[in-house]
């Protein structure tokens, strides 16, 4: 009877500290994260790669989505099995180590005609000055261009690659990022044989005077 009391008494104590310490752990934790973490994990993978541009890890999806890896992965695993039961236009796939979504091969014909019937169409502003920042930045990479434009460009980019007018060329030493250059395409279309026979800026930027004054 001793030795049971005796170790009651010893056991108490640890319990009560064990519950405090995970009572400190809620009261701490994030409202961001209790947040992301209570809403349903399906459709939070789906908003999540709907606007991505390279497949994204599971341990990222993991950390973004506050629940644990192995629930990423088989939500991931789920959302496949069930848009390949439907017969849907695209596919989840996991590749290079990550998750993206892809349009289904049955479709590959009505998206080729897309992007065919896209290369008819005038590029939009933001095009046109997302190829001129490229032109005349090359090599430069979508991080860099974005940062000239003060908008983000993945979009436009995309427009440039299908349309042939942008490629890639290599990768910056430093960031490791895709960098990007015009194509023949780009020069044909606008005329020139050459990069060098681009017009120079100059004339069509604002004086020092008048950005002294602006700013």
């Amino acid at each position: 009877m001793t030795e049971e009391t005796t170790n009651n008494a010893v056991t108490s104590p640890e319990a009560d500290l064990i519950d405090d310490v995970a009572e400190a752990d809620d009261s701490n934790a994030e409202p961001d994260d209790v947040m992301i973490g209570d809403l349903e994990l399906g459709p939070a993978i789906e908003a999540v790669l709907m606007v991505v541009d390279e497949p994204v890890a599971t341990v990222t999806l993991a950390q973004i989505l506050v629940r644990p890896e192995p629930d990423v992965a088989a939500a991931c695993e789920q959302l496949a099995a069930e848009y390949l039961e439907q017969g849907r236009g695209f596919a989840l796939r996991e590749i290079a180590g990550g998750w993206r979504f892809y349009s289904s091969p049955d479709y590959a014909e009505v998206v080729q005609r897309f992007v065919l019937e896209g290369q008819r169409a005038r590029l939009t502003q933001a095009a046109l000055e997302t190829l001129a920042v490229v032109a005349y930045r090359q090599p430069v990479s979508r991080a860099r261009v974005s940062a000239v434009r003060g908008v983000n460009v993945d979009g436009v980019m995309r427009t440039l690659l299908a349309r042939g007018l942008v490629e890639e060329c290599g990768f910056d030493g430093e960031s490791g990022a895709h960098l990007y250059k015009t194509t023949g395409y780009f020069l044909e279309r606008l005329g020139v044989p050459s990069l060098d026979e681009l017009p120079e800026l100059a004339p069509y930027l604002p004086d020092l005077e008048t950005l002294e004054a602006e700013l």
